[in-house]
């Protein structure tokens, strides 16, 4: 008796003495209420069917099942809720194989484990990925994924929440077999010896390694270790810590399944969730471009260059041959050809000996990337990305000459984080395929990607450079053609204030301690440090130009030959071969003397106006880039943040932020500030308009948004 309500169902078949139960909930088959409801209904009717002996759980299409329907989050189930499903499952007559045709992921993997036996092809790929939307499995994974391959290797899987392989889980313990040939013919020849045994094995009652582990307190101090590493101030790897813990030291599987209820509820009601999940999301929504049809035919990609074999240059090219795409490297100097195709060789080397890839896969990867000393060899690209350092006269030059070598349908693609991408596509003849790629470094590594669209970038150049984009696992996001596009031109407030505080009275280390205690990943002294003082202060005497006030610490440390980590002395002080920031108390007498001579008297400044005045600075510069549509929702603005510049996933992105403190209160804290700095601290008009509205961003989107959103591409603020 299903009700047509319902999301999803389940088909019922047999084959001889096998009932087959087939989740159908495309496109990935989530445990929604008709799921749900199916699997509780047809159980109980195999187990029934007195010719029946043996049951089959499998997907439809790609996936076994992905995990539980994230649209259903906070709202009261329909139908049975997960619970009751799998407990029908767990304690069925008659033996339950699931057959993982896909992936099975959270949820998925937890209804795989209440099936006596689990058998996946090769493609099938298993995990529980909950920690990254701030919650733990709450199925009973916490309880019984550490009975099945022992808690240390369940801690890793949950803490990382990465998926394995269908070989891996074979290896640890997650399957019982790899099927080779078809599933469903495997499975029941599985199944069909398994029929006449008495008992089959039920994953609950499997405490060996459970026992194995209680007092040894390795186990979890080790993924309390890993998870301050790798989650750092993150909520959730606690709560699935504390699971294990009871998993480990309670006799009775269903206290620990009665704790796990309670530890799951308060991840649910924990804010760091609702910032995981808006990531989650945000990320899905930054990838659409909100005026180009989604039909819009795609340019096939098969083969890509890349311009410049520097840092940057080798890391674009790693992304390419990662996702199976062919790349040519053109350098015009042999030599620093042959140092950047040693530098991709030696990265892939470290992954091989970390055990991240194994000896065939860097073979392979290798073997997509070609290194050439000529122009003429880009002829049948169907991408070109240019990675050479930021002068728009060189920029300039090579898109001329890529213009004329590469066919004339190859997009032209420049990686920088500034210059003006219209001034670029002007010297081609087909500024319609020219567009901007801003890698963030080390490129092969961060998941930012700006796409920078030009005043002519075509719908189809756009889409195409979008699903690269997803190809390379990157997490992308638009921006139009305007000074520092979004994440530099935000940056720029956050540096600023950063600095007026070092000359208003606080010290380096305070200020770096106060935004990492805040989350985020470096605070901006040591990442100052990092990228090296002397760039800025080399190019300001070059071209004789008087030092702004919020620089005039810098050049003056400069003078004194300190230039950061690259001679281990700049903001801190560094010890050999260490990264780690040492204070450096005879910088303060600088610091003094500088505020001294531009009479800033210094003052005892509290750790929460350094967040304040830093953070707030990114969401007023985020109001502001919104309301110019340079960014397309301010979601996007908050991916940038996090995959970009070290922002505190599980606080959601500082637009996000600035919604959960209250957009009147920011306002307030700005007023505040504004006795400071009158003109930096005016609010944005938009900023303004959602405070007085009691409203927040990215909800429905205002008048102001919408306005924006329909003059996405006729907008032209004037390039740099």
């Amino acid at each position: 008796a299903m009700t047509n309500e319902l999301k999803g169902k389940v088909n019922y078949t047999t084959k001889g003495n096998i009932a087959i139960l087939e989740v159908d909930n495309p496109p990935v088959n989530p445990l929604s209420s008709g799921v749900r409801a199916g699997l509780s209904e047809y159980i109980s009717k195999a187990n029934e069917d007195d010719s029946i002996e043996g049951i089959i759980l499998t997907g439809a299409g790609r996936s076994f099942i992905a995990g539980a329907d994230i649209s259903e989050f906070g709202q009261k189930p329909d139908g049975p809720d997960l619970h009751t499903a799998l407990r029908e499952i767990e304690f069925s007559k008659k033996p339950v194989l699931a057959a993982i045709n896909g992936t099975a992921l959270g949820g998925g993997l937890e209804t795989a484990l209440v099936c006596n036996y689990r058998m996946g092809t090769n493609k099938a790929i298993v995990g529980l990925p909950e920690v990254n939307l701030g919650l733990l499995p709450g199925a009973g994974g916490t309880q019984r994924l550490p009975r099945l391959i022992g808690p240390s290797q369940a801690l890793k899987m949950m803490l990382s929440g990465t998926p394995i392989s269908a070989k891996k889980a074979l290896q640890q313990g997650v399957i019982d077999a790899i099927s080779e040939n078809s599933l469903i013919d495997d499975a029941i020849m599985f199944l069909q010896e398994k029929i006449g045994q008495s008992e089959h094995p039920k994953v609950r009652d499997k405490n060996e390694k459970l026992i194995e582990a209680r007092g040894a307190d390795n186990v979890l101090a080790e993924a309390r270790a890993l998870a301050s590493k790798t989650r750092r101030g993150q909520f959730a790897p606690g709560q699935i810590i504390a699971c294990v813990e009871a998993a480990i030291n309670e006799d009775d599987f269903d206290v620990g399944m009665k704790k796990e209820s309670e530890y799951f509820l308060e991840c649910l009601i924990n804010p760091q969730r609702e910032a995981m999940i808006h990531i989650f999301f945000g990320e899905r929504a930054a990838s659409k471009i909100s005026d180009i049809p989604k039909e819009t035919p795609l340019h096939p990609i098969q083969k890509a260059g890349v311009v410049g074999s520097g840092t940057m240059g080798g890391g674009i090219a790693m992304n390419f041959a990662n996702s199976g795409i062919p790349v040519l490297v053109l350098d015009q100097d042999e030599k620093n050809l042959e140092r950047g195709m040693g530098v991709i060789d030696k990265n892939y080397q470290m992954m091989v000996e970390r055990g991240r890839m194994t000896q065939e896969q860097k073979d392979i990867v290798m073997g997509l990337i070609s290194p050439t000393l000529s122009y003429e060899d880009l002829a049948d690209v169907d991408i070109v990305v240019e990675a050479v350092y930021e002068n728009l006269e060189l920029k300039q030059e090579i898109f001329r000459s890529l213009d004329e070598a590469t066919n004339e349908n190859a997009i032209l693609a420049s990686n920088t984080s500034g210059l003006d991408i219209d001034a670029i596509a002007s010297v081609t003849n087909r500024p319609e395929k020219v567009v901007g790629t801003h890698f963030f470094s080390p490129a092969n590594i961060m998941r930012l990607l700006e796409v920078v669209r030009g005043q002519e970038s075509s719908d189809e150049t756009m889409a195409t450079v979008m699903s690269i984009g997803k190809r390379m696992k990157k997490a992308s996001v638009v921006s139009l053609n305007a000074p520092g596009f979004i994440g530099n031109r935000m940056l720029y407030g956050y540096t600023y204030q950063a600095n007026m505080l070092l000359l208003e009275g606080a010290l380096p280390n305070q200020i770096d301690n106060a935004l990492e205690s805040f989350g985020m990943s470096m605070g901006p002294f040591r990442m100052m440090d990092l990228v090296g003082l002397d760039l800025g202060w080399r190019a300001r005497k070059l071209g004789n130009i008087e030092t702004p006030l919020t620089n005039k610490i810098a050049d003056a440390l400069c003078e004194q030959d300190r230039f950061g980590q690259k001679n281990s002395k700049g903001f801190y002080n560094y010890s050999e071969g260490s990264r780690a920031p040492n204070p450096a108390p005879e910088n303060e007498d600088i610091y003094k003397e500088i505020s001294d001579n531009n009479n800033i008297a210094r003052r005892e400044i509290s750790d929460q106006e350094i967040i304040d005045r830093c953070i707030l600075a990114l969401v007023n510069e985020g109001a502001q880039i919104l309301e110019e549509g340079v960014a397309q929702r301010s979601g996007d603005m908050d991916i940038v943040y996090i995959n970009g510049y070290g922002f505190p996933i599980w606080r959601g992105g500082p637009m996000f932020y600035a919604n959960q403190q209250g957009l009147d209160k920011v306002i307030e804290k700005m007023n505040n500030f504004s006795k400071l700095d009158e003109e930096f601290w005016k609010p944005a008009p938009l900023l303004q308009k959602l405070a007085d509205e009691s409203s927040v961003f990215g909800e429905a989107p205002t008048q102001n948004e919408r306005a924006t959103k329909l003059s996405f591409k006729k907008t032209n603020i004037g390039g740099v």
